[in-house]
């Protein structure tokens, strides 16, 4: 598969998670773990440009795949404007819900970049936060709108 867009391969057992092969095997820990049944979106990753609860994948499903975490939203040292608005607008307070909300925020921007504030909380709503309340993460995604415009990914 392609992680980041960086090609791994690697052997795991047939029952393993996408989501303990990224933690466990990759080292590739921003992929939090929550509920481990796919309701809190903490584990949610991009797997061929689609938002996805890595806990109930099997890494053996994201053979030959294009995979994304929250690790590669950046190409850089800097933030990626879906992050840096994320900062600005104080859209994070534990940060346990906040590598889901990313990935899911990214996957809807890259399809959607004119998402209005109902789509974004639809969509945002499949990802569970017990700290924000939701008001600073709707504001930092309409925030972030601009850079995907033009079909280009923040």
């Amino acid at each position: 598969m392609e992680i980041n867009g960086k090609a791994v391969s690697i052997d795991v057992e047939p029952r393993m998670t996408l989501a303990d092969c990224l933690r466990h095997h990759l080292g590739l820990t921003g992929t939090h773990v929550g509920c481990e049944h796919g309701v809190c979106g903490a584990c949610t990753v991009m797997v061929d440009g689609a938002a996805m609860r890595s806990c109930l994948m099997l890494a053996v499903q994201a053979d030959k795949a294009k995979v994304v975490t929250v690790e590669g939203l950046s190409c850089d040292e800097a933030l990626s404007p879906l992050q840096a608005a994320f900062r600005k607008h104080h859209a994070l307070q534990c940060g346990f819900c906040t590598p889901g909300m990313l990935t899911t925020a990214h996957a809807l921007l890259s399809k959607e970049p004119q998402a209005d504030e109902t789509r974004v909380r639809e969509v945002l709503s499949g990802n569970l936060c017990r700290c924000t309340g939701y008001t600073a993460l709707v504001e930092a995604v309409l925030e972030a709108r601009d850079a995907y415009q033009g079909g280009q990914e923040a």
